[in-house]
């Protein structure tokens, strides 16, 4: 009994000196996951204002890494986190580019400064992002799962003479005194007393709301008298990741946009314009209560694999969107979560959270060129201006196993081992 006694307590001190990592630290086969937790550059907000800067060479985690989620807020300089009703968060995107290490070389080779690293989406000159959300960032699932992650950092990437670095992108709105505090974050022109785009463009008159007019610096109406200080905030990031190894598999990150109206035929290009309105809905339709507006679109998906991951990202009064195969089957349905309170997280009138779809590996698979239907669903008991309908997807390219050769004897005459049994060996 003592020899037990006094094995017991040597095994108690032993497994208290390894104190093993907890079971979420450990990720594909046993890779150590890393997180770390980062504020971009302040941005200031008085009532009204609107701030929409890009940020160049972000900090972010450096080397050849296997991205697993990236997760963002509005903090003030306390960390605190600031609700949507006072700072609408209208976007966020992160991206990788590439940038020349040596500066002179661009004047005298005249090359470019900046490579955007985009995505593998078929919006050719939009939507290039890895990752992007904006009111739902606080719950919204940004996990790769296991054993999949997003390559970063691979050095064999960047061109000859170019780094990878990263920028971030913030589009917030600040609403406190606003006389139409929706109106502001849908960006009606009218509220923001704008005619011209940031460009010096002239905006056309049917166009009644979007980016074009809450560009960075402008301002919308808030009420006469009131006052309200000037506040300096961050998006505080945390991104989470694990080093690079032939444990992790790879997946491709595609963005379907609803409003693309070109023809998924390959013969023309795409027209993702990004953000739409929606129509109040008629006196008919009210009266049956069939107040939704729906929009669909169609895009071919270049190459094919297994969908691992999708979420949407849309404006307030959203009801959901989803993508579906060829074959009219559904690949993933993201239906928004209304907040009901005051605090941040859960915003009244608000979406402060869409779901996300994990399909069991495997179990959900694409084609190569095959033309998937974006839908997106709003409700039009009013009218909503610069609204988004996309749909995020990673896909899993999966490489098919070359033949084994045939198990072959010659004794006591020629045979072969049947090609179904070898290729289970």
């Amino acid at each position: 009994m003592m020899r037990m006694a006094t094995f017991i307590v040597l095994l108690v001190a032993l497994l208290s000196t390894i104190a093993p990592l907890p079971l979420e630290a450990l990720n594909v086969r046993g890779h150590l996951l890393k997180s770390k937790t980062f504020l971009s550059p302040a941005f200031f907000l008085r009532p009204g204002s609107v701030s929409n800067k890009f940020y160049y060479d972000v900090p972010f985690p450096r080397g050849h890494l296997a991205f697993k989620s990236f997760n963002a807020e509005v903090v003030d300089e306390n960390g605190v986190p600031v609700p949507l009703h006072e700072t609408y968060l209208h976007h966020w995107v992160v991206e990788p580019y590439y940038a020349l290490k040596n500066s002179t070389s661009a004047d005298k080779q005249k090359l470019p400064k900046r490579i955007i690293a985009r995505n593998s989406g078929v919006c050719k000159n939009t939507l290039g992002q890895y990752y992007g959300l904006g009111s739902e960032t606080r719950h919204t699932a940004t996990w790769v799962p296991d054993p999949y992650g997003i390559e970063i950092g691979n050095p064999a990437k960047p061109p000859e003479g170019y780094e990878e670095k990263w920028l971030i992108n913030v589009h917030a709105i600040d609403t406190r005194g606003a006389i139409d505090k929706i109106g502001c974050t849908e960006c009606k022109c009218d509220l923001y007393n704008i005619t011209i785009d940031e460009y010096g463009r002239k905006i056309p008159k049917d166009y009644i709301g979007g980016l074009f007019c809450c560009y960075d610096e402008t301002q919308c109406k808030v009420r006469e008298g009131f006052n309200g200080e000037l506040r300096k905030l961050f998006l505080r990031y945390t991104v989470t990741w694990l080093d690079w190894s032939d444990a992790v598999v790879p997946v491709k990150i595609y963005i379907f946009d609803v409003t693309d109206t070109s023809l998924p035929d390959g013969k023309s290009e795409s027209a993702c314009m990004v953000e739409y309105q929606v129509e109040e809905c008629s006196p008919g339709n009210r009266a049956k209560n069939e107040c939704i507006d729906v929009k669909v679109t169609k895009q071919m998906l270049p190459r094919g694999g297994d969908v691992v991951f999708g979420v949407a990202h849309q404006h307030s009064g959203g009801l959901g969107a989803s993508i579906h195969g060829q074959d009219g089957r559904l690949l993933c349905a993201s239906i928004p979560t209304y907040g009901n309170g005051e605090e941040a997280g859960n915003e009244e009138n608000y979406i402060v959270g869409l779901s996300t779809c994990y399909p069991r590996p495997g179990s959900v698979k694409v084609s190569d060129g095959e033309v998937l239907t974006v839908v997106s669903n709003y409700s039009s008991d009013r009218q909503h201006t610069g609204v988004m309908g996309l749909l995020y997807i990673l896909v899993a390219e999966q490489e098919q196993p070359a033949p084994k050769p045939a198990l072959c004897f010659s004794f006591p005459v020629p045979w072969c081992l049947p090609s179904w049994l070898t290729n289970n060996m």
